[in-house]
């Protein structure tokens, strides 16, 4: 999978550009980034409470071209949600919501995570379609349908 930029800016710049935080901010979240290691740009932004989860989304969609997609009213059919194992969706944070033939959409935190998508292909035999959605309501979906995480 080979994922292209729509946007040269990086996550930073969109959001300074978009108001939702300043450049203050940014580098607070670099700093905080150093001393907390494995913690995503998006995510230190939300535990610093500078922006919010569909911010962060949202300005991934401008930044990939990922469509955003929020869960809360959306019914996945049963079915689909049998293509993708539970263990599978919490260890990526990622749920199925709809099956064409061959062709999987999943909801995802991270849509720009590769191994995902590669190990969600090779367990159902689909080619994936990415979509962006918020880290609580991808838990909330799998919570739903796949019982308690």
């Amino acid at each position: 999978m080979r994922i292209e930029r729509a946007s040269s800016k990086h996550l930073g710049e969109l959001l300074v550009e978009r108001g939702v935080v300043s450049r203050a901010q940014v580098e607070k979240v670099l700093e905080y980034q150093r001393s907390h290691e494995g913690v995503l740009f998006g995510e230190a932004l939300v535990n610093l409470a500078f922006a919010t989860e569909e911010d962060i989304a949202q300005a991934l969609t401008c930044q990939y071209g990922f469509p955003y997609l929020p869960l809360a009213n959306y019914e996945i059919d049963p079915e689909v949600v049998r293509t993708v194992p539970a263990n599978l969706c919490e260890q990526f944070c990622l749920v199925p919501i709809d099956k064409i033939g061959k062709s999987l959409t999943l909801a995802m935190a991270n849509p720009l995570n590769v191994k995902a998508v590669d190990d969600v292909e090779l367990i159902t035999g689909c080619t994936v379609q990415a979509f962006v959605s918020t880290i609580t309501d991808i838990r909330t979906a799998i919570k739903k349908y796949y019982g308690q995480a």
